[in-house]
């Protein structure tokens, strides 16, 4: 059970790494919408150095609300809204498609356009391109959700202009704002060298992969900043536990707690003022809270019992907190200013690692039941507990900053990875990492 109520326990398998880690998609695409994400049309000298196209799909299926159709299974490839068939996409039950245009101004630089298509609304007119306006023919968009502006951008960011339209695409179909452009945080580590312990950031997808610390000793607990810019963590570089700030830009990193004991599980606040951390300088493990301009300490819990696992409420004024106070570990919210703690989880044998979903009104955690642990959900005002993954040891769950996704450390096989899984359990999906192994994961605010 300290295995996992501990952030910073030494528990880290040793395991072996490569550049980049892969989303396995594993359940959900059958009750997905499906969506035509046309190949886009491109005019230019040479071949075009990647297909957005697929950027775009690939996104739209791991946010699990859409399933993007192959390109071999489209009616046509219409490259414009007048060539769209209206009744040939409806047959295929696809209500929206998504066109677009990529034009090679000059070498290593491009021009983007797109359109999001209304299949039904199209058929509802018509398909018509034209509509009658004080007497006269002119052009009728009424069937196009969404025409973006031309986007021009270089050969280095088709990957970051895909990701952009499908943030865009994505708002416009379900109105919640699209994470797509946000990163991940998490530690790899290598059965051989020196020095095998990373701290990893990559594309929320796993490309663009940056190795920000190494070290031969453990790290762990990364947490973000709420502006994206800088990363704390625990490390145990000088053999023993301290949590440390590396500022992702400037490569600068500040030691911000050594103390004798545990020092650990760090966790920004929203507005990014303050830090709660796991110190145990007093004693047992207590929830302390750090002023990051003047680095003041002021002690929240002060129980017999550990106290750990530290997470902030959306609206910076509670924590919610692991606590074997009541005999095993549950979860209790703590109210900042009033020091008032209320008891939040009893299903179970335990839950820990908890954290409240970016809207306030749930909490994700992971629910220990008859000797298995996994990640769940559970409504704050009615109580009402759901378990979302199946796996046998699921830890760190992580959210994304538009609450749609989950991401945590889970077994597959004999292999640690990381895995999605969507807030409702409906869509999962493994990021195993080729030859290594990943665990602590944490998804960043939005960029």
């Amino acid at each position: 059970m300290k295995r996992v109520l501990f952030a910073i326990s030494l528990f880290l398998t040793a395991f072996s790494s490569q550049a980049a880690i892969e989303i396995l998609i594993t359940e959900g695409l059958d009750s997905a919408q499906p969506i035509g994400i046309v190949p886009f049309e491109y005019k230019g000298t040479a071949q075009m150095p990647q297909n957005i196209a697929e950027i775009i799909s690939a996104d739209l299926m791991r946010s699990g609300k859409f399933n993007a159709i192959k390109p071999q299974d489209m009616p046509q490839h219409p490259v414009s809204s007048a060539e769209v068939d209206f009744s040939a996409w409806a047959e295929r039950n696809i209500d929206t498609i998504v066109i677009g245009q990529v034009k090679d101004v000059r070498p290593g630089l491009f021009i983007a356009q797109y359109q999001i298509i209304d299949i039904v609304r199209g058929q509802v007119t018509g398909g018509s391109p034209q509509t009658m306006s004080n007497g006269k023919l002119v052009e009728s968009k009424a069937h196009i959700l969404f025409e973006s502006r031309p986007l021009q951008f270089d050969m280095s960011d088709f990957r970051r202009v895909g990701h952009a339209m499908s943030d865009r695409i994505f708002e416009q179909l379900t109105g919640i704002k699209g994470a797509f452009q946000t990163k991940i945080a998490y530690v790899l580590v290598a059965d051989s060298g020196t020095r095998p312990y990373k701290l990893v950031i990559a594309d929320y997808d796993g490309f663009n992969e940056q190795e920000i610390v190494r070290s031969k000793e453990p790290l762990m607990s990364p947490s973000w900043s709420p502006d994206a810019t800088k990363l704390a963590y625990v490390t145990f570089e000088n053999r023993q536990a301290q949590v440390f700030i590396h500022d992702l830009y400037s490569g600068s990193r500040e030691m911000i707690a050594s103390f004798p004991g545990i020092n650990g599980a760090p966790s920004w606040s929203p507005d990014g003022s303050k830090m709660a951390l796991v110190l145990s300088k007093d004693g047992n493990p207590e929830i302390y809270i750090m002023d990051m301009l003047t680095r003041k300490l002021t002690r929240l819990t002060n129980n017999r019992t550990i106290d750990t696992e530290p997470s902030w409420s959306p609206d910076g004024e509670r924590l919610v907190f692991s606590s074997e106070r009541g005999g095993r570990a549950q979860l209790y919210e703590i109210n900042i200013n009033s020091g008032k703690v209320n008891r939040l989880t009893f299903t179970g044998e335990m839950n820990l690692g908890g954290s409240y979903t970016p809207d306030g009104k749930s909490l994700i955690m992971v629910n220990r039941t008859r000797g298995n642990y996994h990640i769940a959900k559970q409504d704050l005002r009615t109580g009402a507990l759901q378990v979302l993954t199946k796996t046998h040891l699921d830890e760190s769950p992580s959210f994304s900053p538009n609450g749609n996704m989950i991401i945590y450390s889970t077994l597959h096989g004999q292999n640690q990875v990381l895995a999605l899984v969507s807030v409702d359990g409906r869509f999962k999906a493994r990021l195993p990492a080729g030859e290594g192994q990943v665990k602590s994961p944490a998804w960043s605010p939005y960029m």
